[in-house]
């Protein structure tokens, strides 16, 4: 059964009392480990009881105040079906949610904003190489609804726990609800993009000096290029499918973002507009030097070819004049002079060296 069907399953028997997943208590709850954080935030102030999730919903919507920030990191199909039913949560999102691996998007279920980001980091790497990893990705979806925000996060980085804290520190800013998470987590990401595009910038830059170093291995340049522009093309599947969406959240209204905060949206978005223009120059400045050393690669080989042909041609004389006294004619020009030989050996290493002065003067040699 795939995973609408199994989503749609757990709707239909928890409404008949068949079967209902139990989050109020860690033992009997399905979610494991997979729950990073759970709290329930009045005011923009985080309340200092630790409650289950079903419990944290249930104050929430009794009191109609405050939301409740729900983390989890890469569940599975049954850990997740129980936050789905208690959310109720589209089983098309939560489908997405699970599996991953899906473009930066923003989709709107009744009231329930569900958003995905890329997130990126840079790995720190002593020598760029052919094989070296510059840039990991990962994944975070955010469920944005009237009183809770629902983060689901794939990826061995990317962790929301500095941001929870840095939210914390500015409650008026969380005061505005779900929204806030929303343009914090995206503000985020995007700031990422930055630092981790100025970080590629300098081994694109370390590569560029070092194609058009005289002492750099000729043949080692190309695999580091293409490597690079492989691992930029991982940073711009992040970076630019999210630019839609961002802008689509920015100016179109929406009931589940606060008005005030959708003008924070377009400051994100002018942040990623810098942050895709900063890609695709890199990206055009990596084709160009491997034009450079494509071009610098056909050059040495013209050169050693042009060396090949002069010491061709500087051995040829000698090669010409020993075949024919190699003939053994017995008439052949002063055969039977006592300084033949020396003569014939001069003759070739003048030959020689007029040739030889000849090609270092037109700069083969």
């Amino acid at each position: 059964m795939s995973m609408v069907g199994n989503l749609r399953k757990v709707a239909y028997l928890t409404r008949r009392g068949r079967r209902r997943v139990d989050l109020s208590h860690p033992a009997r709850s399905p979610l494991g480990s997979t729950v990073v954080n759970c709290v329930v935030y009045r005011d923009g102030v985080r309340q200092p009881e630790s409650v289950s999730v079903e419990e944290a919903v249930r104050q929430v919507r009794k009191h109609r105040d405050g939301f409740v920030w729900l983390g989890l990191h890469e569940p599975g199909e049954e850990q997740i079906a129980g936050v789905a039913e208690l959310f109720g949560l589209h089983p098309l999102a939560v489908e997405d949610a699970v599996h991953a691996h899906q473009r930066p998007k923003v989709e709107q279920y009744g009231d329930v904003l569900f958003s995905v980001l890329k997130t990126v980091t840079y790995v720190e790497h002593t020598e760029l190489t052919a094989t070296s990893e510059v840039v990991d990705t990962g994944e975070i979806m955010v469920f944005t609804g009237p009183d809770f925000v629902v983060t689901v996060r794939h990826g061995r980085h990317g962790s929301l726990g500095p941001l929870r804290e840095e939210l914390e520190a500015e409650p008026e800013q969380l005061a505005k609800g779900p929204s806030a998470v929303l343009h914090a987590i995206a503000d985020h990401v995007v700031d990422e993009y930055v630092t981790v595009a100025d970080s590629v910038q300098n081994d694109i830059e370390q590569v560029e000096t070092d194609v058009f170093s005289p002492h750099s291995p000729r043949n080692a340049d190309a695999g580091r290029i293409y490597q690079l522009k492989r691992e930029l093309l991982e940073l711009k599947r992040a970076v630019v499918p999210l630019a839609l969406p961002l802008d689509r959240l920015g100016t179109e209204p929406r009931n589940c973002l606060d008005k005030e905060i959708q003008a924070y949206f377009r400051d994100v978005s002018d942040h990623l507009t810098r942050v895709t223009e900063q890609v695709h120059a890199f990206d055009a400045l990596l084709d160009s030097i491997l034009q450079a050393h494509l071009a610098q690669v056909t050059v040495g080989q013209n050169e050693d070819m042009r060396k090949i042909t002069s010491w061709a041609a500087i051995v040829a004389v000698p090669t010409m004049v020993c075949g024919v006294y190699g003939m053994n004619f017995d008439h052949m020009p002063e055969l039977r002079w006592r300084f033949g030989y020396p003569l014939v050996l001069g003759v070739i290493t003048a030959a020689c060296f007029v040739i030889h002065r000849g090609f270092r003067r037109n700069g083969w040699l």
